[in-house]
């Protein structure tokens, strides 16, 4: 199973799937082109979206490239707590002069629609987040000549990745930026998560089947760690958010190495879930009140973050970003893959001569 996903791809860096408009197919192609495994990102867009998306990228790039999925999300938010968040949010609502968004504006993210998609034009990889498919969409994708990827935060979780069929899973480490793949989403359980060479140790005695590191990477040094502790492949997100080709808001990209912005947090701010950002005003202010209520409250904020990504105010746009954002580099995307694998063989070398790895 290893090598069917990593004869995929030259060099063991996958770049994270990061939805809002970021994973675009100049990214996912570049990364591609450079011996890595690029990725498009269906949440938040329709199927129709995504599949021409898919088309473009196919028109950019002959080699191998995945589409990440969101997991349909079970009702659990009671109606009055996100009332109560929406009644907090007027003031913002009123600064930036737009409307709140419907917290009812759907839940299933179009899954339906985007497996039927995926299905009738098959993509080489497939990855999915904040659950696990039922074994029979696992193997319909198996079937169609599609490897599948699943999240895992804790080594119970890949467990149930194993069980369900996946050919892979992706340890994602408390460091990540953007939101925790949690299957279930316990508030209980905000701040519990794993680091990440911890996490990919335990997994790895946990199941059989390859797993992918995933959380703060943005070295080949870290590469090469995750590597050592038994991950086939790193997955990288904030690495490659400040590459050209990213579709990240030019002042997300700016925020990374911006003193301004010295820490992230996991938050609820912005969508009802938990997710890691560049601490802002709205995460400071509004974070310590938000609901576990995803999707709704990230239909709520939605008007928000935009009408500030407008007006230019970094304070209100949500800065999705992982515990090592200061070490980004605005390097080209295939340039970037280049580095991490020059980074990547030096600290092989290294550890092999038992040396210093840097």
């Amino acid at each position: 199973m290893s090598s069917a996903l990593t004869d995929l791809f030259p060099q063991p860096i996958v770049q994270a799937p990061m939805a809002g408009g970021v994973s675009v197919p100049q990214l996912a192609a570049a990364v591609s082109e450079a011996g890595g495994l690029g990725f498009l990102a269906a949440g938040y867009k329709t199927a129709d979206g995504m599949y021409q998306e898919i088309k473009q990228l196919r028109g950019l790039t002959g080699r191998p490239f995945g589409v990440n999925v969101f997991m349909p999300q079970p009702e659990q938010a009671e109606s009055g707590a996100v009332e109560v968040y929406a009644h907090q949010l007027a003031g913002e609502a009123a600064w930036y002069e737009t409307e709140l968004g419907d917290p009812d504006s759907g839940r299933d993210d179009g899954y339906d629609a985007k497996l039927a998609v995926l299905l009738d034009n098959p993509v080489p990889v497939v990855s999915f987040h904040f659950g696990v498919p039922s074994r029979e969409v696992l193997d319909r994708f198996r079937r169609a000549g599609t490897l599948t990827l699943v999240t895992a935060t804790t080594a119970e979780e890949a467990r149930a990745v194993e069980r369900a069929g996946a050919d892979a899973v992706i340890a994602q480490g408390v460091e990540a930026g953007g939101h925790q793949g949690t299957h279930r989403d316990l508030p209980e359980n905000d701040g519990s998560g794993t680091g990440l060479l911890s996490l990919v140790a335990q997994v790895r005695e946990a199941v059989r089947i390859p797993v992918v590191a995933a959380g703060g990477i943005m070295r080949g040094s870290q590469i090469a760690a995750v590597l050592a502790a038994g991950a086939s492949a790193a997955q990288l997100g904030t690495a490659f958010l400040a590459t050209p080709e990213s579709g990240a808001h030019a002042l997300h990209k700016q925020a990374l190495t911006n003193p301004l912005f010295a820490r992230t947090e996991l938050t609820r701010a912005f969508t009802g879930r938990p997710a890691r950002a560049l601490v802002n005003r709205f995460l400071r202010e509004h974070g310590p009140y938000a609901p576990a209520a995803y999707p709704e409250v990230n239909h709520l904020t939605a008007p928000l973050r935009k009408a500030a990504a407008k007006a230019g105010d970094a304070q209100g746009m949500a800065l999705w970003a992982g515990q090592g954002h200061r070490m980004a580099r605005e390097l080209p995307a295939g340039q970037l893959v280049e580095v991490l694998a020059a980074e990547l063989a030096e600290a092989g070398t290294a550890l092999s001569a038992g040396g210093d790895a840097r």
